[in-house]
Formats: structure tokens, sequence, C-alpha cells
């Protein structure tokens, strides 16, 4: 049985947390509003695949390396349309994200799934 890296143990809680607490924080002003937008449904689908990441970041399947990476980079991309300090925080992220999840442990966890 292989180790999962402590540094993806804790980006994979941290995809849960965000993906978990953004899900409901947007659903919650949603059902506020009594009306459900286009907007909502993207919003919410991009909080589903946060907690993919996280349940298979843990699971050590390499394709949620890569999804939870393009989740961040689309949050980069789409702070492009906001603010210049979006950017940065969110290229900051990025960096540091792809950074642990390439990593040599990471390459090896990422490897065989856990359990195979």
């Amino acid at each position: 049985m292989k180790t999962r890296p402590i540094s993806i143990t804790i980006l994979a809680c941290v995809y849960l947390m965000v993906g978990t607490v953004g899900f409901a924080f947007h659903f919650r002003e949603i059902l506020a509003r009594r009306a459900f937008q286009y907007d909502d449904a993207l919003i919410e689908f991009t909080e589903l695949i946060a907690i993919v990441c996280g349940v298979f970041l843990m699971q050590g399947r390499n394709w949620a390396r890569w999804l939870a990476l393009a989740w961040i980079a689309f949050h980069v991309a789409f702070s492009l349309f906001d603010s210049l300090h979006k950017v940065a925080i969110h290229g900051l992220f990025l960096v540091l994200i792809a950074y642990f999840l390439f990593r040599r442990d990471a390459k090896t966890y990422f490897r065989h799934p856990v359990g195979t």
C-alpha cells in the first residue's frame, strides 16, 4: 500500500472544503432569490467539480490532478474578466497547486491508484 503525501491530503481537503462550502453558499443564495438562473447552474457545477477533484485526489487518480489543475486554471481565466487582483491571487494558487501536484512524491503517488 502506498502512502499519500501530506501535501496531496491537504490539497484534496482544500478542494473538498472549497467545493462543499461554495456549493452550500451559492445554493443558499439561489433559495433566497427564489429564482434559478443559467449562471447558477454553472457556478454549482464548478463547485461539484472541486468536490470530485478532492475525492479522487485522495484516491490517487491521475486524471483528478489534471482536473484539479484545470479547475484552478479556469478560475484564473475567468478572473481576467473581473480584476487584476483576482487574476494575481488565482494565478498564485495555480502555481502552488501545480507545484504540489507535480512534485516527485506526488508523481509516484498518482502513478497507480490506491487499492489497485
